[in-house]
């Protein structure tokens, strides 16, 4: 079980700090309206959702870096909303050559998979399944699935509420825009059953 769930109140907000003064994630949404056809939804989970991400905060922090970091040479592309949990992540962004971002993406899952599995010394476990894609159709479904993302802390009972989460972009998020208006559009943009067949522990 993730360690979060049983820190007291200071050490979880010991532990934001920290990640604030690491100035951490490097990337901060630019904005959050959608403005591109090329833009998508993507996701990807530990095989069998075994907490394989999830087995340190060391991990589950290196893990969001560099996941985050497939975007620091992407001059086209946008990074707008990211969540990784304990044993998948999500992305939502606008990619400029969708092909060669997912050979990235498979390349992180290799080079993290090698690592973990020798950490964890279980060689030749299957860490990753695959990597699942889905192009936003317009603003509506932009909105909806960005709230999904930064709510799925929430949905999977990580914790009670989308702000104690550290590894989101939940917190540039509200930043960008404030806590009131975030809920303005929670509200106005309901994730409904959105990750009902394909999103499970």
């Amino acid at each position: 079980m993730y360690e979060w769930r049983h820190m007291t109140t200071k050490e979880r907000a010991e532990l934001l700090l920290a990640r604030r003064s690491r100035k951490y994630p490097k990337h901060s949404p630019p904005h959050f309206e959608y403005n591109d056809t090329y833009c998508f939804h993507l996701c990807a989970a530990n095989f069998e959702h075994q907490n394989i991400i999830g087995a340190t905060p060391q991990r589950l922090e290196q893990f969001s870096r560099d996941l985050c970091g497939l975007f620091e040479e992407e001059v086209d592309s946008c990074l707008y909303a990211w969540c990784v949990l304990p044993n998948h992540w999500h992305l939502l962004a606008k990619l400029a050559n969708f092909t060669e971002f997912l050979q990235k993406i498979g390349h992180l899952h290799g080079k993290s998979s090698f690592l973990w599995n020798q950490e964890d010394n279980l060689r030749g476990r299957k860490c990753w399944h695959g990597c699942s894609d889905r192009r936003i159709r317009g603003p509506r479904h932009f909105n909806a699935t960005l709230n999904y993302i930064l709510y799925n802390p929430v949905k999977h009972g990580y914790v009670k509420a989308w702000t104690q989460w550290p590894f989101s972009s939940i917190h540039e998020y509200l930043e960008n825009i404030g806590e009131e208006q975030a809920l303005v559009n929670f509200d106005a943009y309901p994730i409904l059953n959105m990750g009902e067949t394909w999103d499970k522990d």
